[in-house]
C-alpha cells in the first residue's frame, strides 16, 4: 500500500505543469553575495533590450522588470533593492530577456565566456545541461522590434544609501510607498507576493485595547424646584461723588407729537411791498425829481436835452467799420488800385460824333 501511494505522489509531481513548478524556484531575499555597494549605482539601458546595466561596477549587475539580477558563481540572484539581501534564482525561473543580454554587457566575465561571441548571448544550455535546453526551447529565437518598454528606475532609492539603508521589514513598505510599478513577468509577480506575506506575517497584530466596563449607577430622585419669588422694582440709586449726592437719571417720558403748522409766505422788501400795494393805474408811473408827489409814465421819452451826451464814460461807444477789427501788429487789408480812366484817341472821338450826328438826324425827320 505504501509503495502504490509513492508511485501515485510521482505521477502527480510529473503531471504538474512547468508554470506552477516555476512558482516555487525563486527564495526570499536572504542570501549575502558580497556585493557591498554604498550608493546607488548608475545605470544605463541595453540597445534594443528592455534591461538596464551598471557599467561602472565590476560584477554582473542589471535591472529587469522591477528586479535588481545579479549572476555570480553560474547563478542568478534577485532582490528588490540595490543593495539586497538577495534571493536565490532557478535557472528554469529567470526571465528570457535577462538570458538574451549579450556578452559585451556581462562586466565580470565567468572563463568558460571567453570563446563566446561578445554580440550574442551566453550559450546556457552548455552551462546548465541538456534538460534545461530542452524545457527551455526557443528562448533565444525572438523579434527584436516587439520588444516591451523598460520598466522605471526606482530612482527613490538614492535617499537610502551608507547608514540610512532601511531593514529588511522595512523595504517591502517603502516600495509599495514609492514605486508604483506592476511587473510583467509572472515570476516577478509570484516574487512580489511573497514579500507582501513575509511583511504581513513579521509585523506585530494591533492590540486592542477595550475600556474596562464600569458599574451602572441607580438614577436619584430629583427634587422639585422651589418657584421664584417675584422681587419688587429697585428704588433709584443714590450715587455719592466727592461729598455730593446725585440721584440715578429716571426714565424719560415720551414726548408729545408736533403740531404741524401752516407753511409761511416768504419775505418780501418794502419797496416790493408797496408796488404790490400801490393801484394798478399808477404801477408804470414813478415819481419826477422835482416834485414827489407828481407821477410821470416810465416808457415816456426823455426830451434831448436829458440825453447823455458824448463825453459821458458811461455811455457806450458804438464803431461802425466795414470788416473785422484790426489785430495790433498786424497790418491790415490792402485797397484795389483804382482804375485808369479811359482816353478816347481821334478815331474814337470821330466815329463819337458820327453816331451822335446820325441819332441828331433821324430825331428830326
Amino acid at each position: 500500500m505504501r509503495k502504490a501511494l509513492i508511485v501515485l505522489c510521482l505521477m502527480f509531481g510529473l503531471a504538474i505543469p512547468a508554470a506552477a513548478q516555476v512558482s516555487i524556484q525563486i527564495g526570499l531575499p536572504e542570501v549575502s553575495i558580497g556585493i557591498n555597494l554604498t550608493s546607488y549605482p548608475q545605470f544605463v539601458r541595453v540597445p534594443g533590450y528592455p534591461v538596464y546595466y551598471a557599467p561602472r561596477l565590476r560584477s554582473n549587475y542589471f535591472f529587469y522588470d522591477g528586479l535588481y539580477w545579479v549572476y555570480r558563481n553560474d547563478n542568478w540572484y534577485a532582490s528588490s533593492w540595490y543593495n539586497g539581501p538577495w534571493g536565490l534564482v532557478s535557472p528554469a525561473a529567470v526571465p528570457v530577456y535577462v538570458l538574451r543580454i549579450p556578452v559585451r554587457y556581462y562586466r565580470a566575465r565567468p572563463s568558460h565566456f571567453s570563446g563566446w561571441r561578445v554580440d550574442a548571448p551566453p550559450r546556457w544550455g552548455e552551462v546548465w545541461g541538456s534538460e534545461w535546453q530542452q524545457s527551455r526551447r526557443g528562448w533565444d529565437r525572438w523579434n527584436r522590434s516587439a520588444a516591451p518598454a523598460p520598466a522605471p528606475l526606482p530612482i527613490y532609492q538614492r535617499q537610502y544609501s551608507g547608514s540610512r539603508y532601511p531593514a529588511v521589514d522595512q523595504q517591502p513598505i517603502l516600495q509599495s510607498r514609492n514605486y508604483p510599478y506592476q511587473p510583467r513577468e509572472n515570476v516577478v509577480r509570484q516574487y512580489y507576493q511573497a514579500q507582501g506575506v513575509q511583511r504581513m506575517q513579521a509585523a506585530p497584530a494591533p492590540v486592542v485595547r477595550q475600556p474596562a466596563p464600569q458599574p451602572r449607577m441607580a438614577p436619584q430622585p430629583v427634587a422639585p424646584r422651589e418657584p421664584r419669588a417675584v422681587q419688587p422694582p429697585r428704588e433709584p440709586r443714590v450715587v455719592q461723588q466727592q461729598g455730593e449726592a446725585r440721584v440715578a437719571p429716571q426714565p424719560v417720558a415720551p414726548r408729545e407729537p408736533r403740531v404741524v403748522q401752516p407753511p409761511r409766505e416768504p419775505r418780501v422788501a418794502p419797496q416790493q411791498r408797496e408796488s404790490r400795494m400801490a393801484p394798478p393805474s399808477s404801477r408804470g408811473q414813478c415819481r419826477s425829481r422835482d416834485n414827489p408827489g407828481q407821477r410821470r409814465n416810465r416808457n415816456r421819452r426823455v426830451s434831448s436835452s436829458r440825453r447823455r451826451r458824448p463825453g459821458n464814460p458811461r455811455r457806450r461807444k458804438r464803431h461802425r467799420t466795414a470788416g473785422p477789427p484790426r489785430i495790433p501788429g498786424k497790418p491790415g487789408r490792402p485797397r484795389k488800385p483804382s482804375r485808369p480812366r479811359k482816353t478816347r484817341s481821334k478815331e474814337g472821338a470821330i466815329r463819337a460824333e458820327k453816331a451822335k450826328s446820325r441819332k441828331e438826324g433821324k430825331g428830326g425827320r
